[in-house]
């Protein structure tokens, strides 16, 4: 099935309206540019590699978004949830990395779902919250700016074409946590419903990881990919968080062979 451009960059005229408000969060660098933008979240956003090829998380294509002087480290990894970040001490690993000036992308959720795993499930209005709370205190301790982005929502439309969330309350607990603690919110379960809907149920299948042998709904070939990158940064642009200088191409089409898959390494 052939993308075309105008559907890669849907969704942007409601982009700002689509955005939680939140109070001036752009960066204080002075004469510098911020060095490093941090991921931390689960396989929708992490790097793929070339076993798992067309599968692409969106932080592989972020990069093409934002200027060369912004850095992306994606540290986000298939499977996890904000509780087994942490407690396979991914979160420490990004912390003594983090530096004054840059930036953790925090987007946790599908896997904070899973209630008959222990190791991953959290409840949305307890747990959940506190463990973005430690996220977000230790950017903040070192001087880094840290950003709350909900789950990317899956492919799922009912009977009448209408697209679904599927998260439950762990959007609405991490907004409540971004309006607690002030930090900006990127609403990407919001922005990405949006897109899916405009796309429609036979398109979106050309942005999620469908293949001759996989139905999958949840994570992306390249097209998904690079459309969920172009929310994210242009979400970061419009929250002030990027100023116009470090972002770029947000309503450009990017080449999906511009994806590449490293060798295989393990996670």
């Amino acid at each position: 099935m052939s993308v075309s451009r105008r559907q890669v960059v849907a969704a942007g005229t409601g982009l700002a309206l689509a955005l939680a408000a939140a109070p001036a969060a752009a960066l204080s660098r002075g004469d510098e540019r911020m060095r490093t933008l941090y991921i931390a979240g689960d396989s929708t956003a992490a790097q793929k590699y070339a076993g798992a090829a067309p599968e692409t998380g969106w932080g592989m294509a972020l990069p093409f978004f934002l200027h060369r002087d912004v850095a992306v480290a994606n540290h986000a990894v298939n499977g996890r949830s904000t509780k087994s970040f942490i407690d396979e001490g991914r979160l420490d690993a990004v912390l003594d990395l983090i530096r004054p000036g840059d930036l953790l992308l925090i987007q946790f959720g599908h896997n904070d779902q899973k209630a008959a795993d222990p190791t991953r499930y959290t409840e949305p209005w307890t747990s959940y919250q506190e463990n973005l709370c430690r996220y977000v205190d230790g950017a903040r301790e070192r001087g880094a700016l840290p950003v709350l982005a909900t789950s990317v929502e899956r492919r799922r439309f009912d009977a009448d074409g209408t697209a679904l969330r599927t998260h439950g309350e762990y959007p609405a607990a991490m907004r409540q946590v971004a309006r607690e603690e002030g930090v900006t919110l990127l609403d990407v379960q919001e922005l990405s419903l949006a897109l899916w809907q405009e796309l429609g149920p036979e398109t979106t299948k050309a942005y999620f990881n469908w293949t001759a042998t996989e139905q999958d709904n949840t994570h992306f070939n390249p097209p998904g990919a690079i459309a969920v990158a172009r929310l994210v940064a242009a979400g970061l642009l419009h929250t002030g968080v990027l100023a116009p200088g470090d972002t770029r191409r947000t309503d450009e089409e990017v080449p999906v062979r511009w994806i590449t898959w490293p060798n295989d390494k393990e996670s």
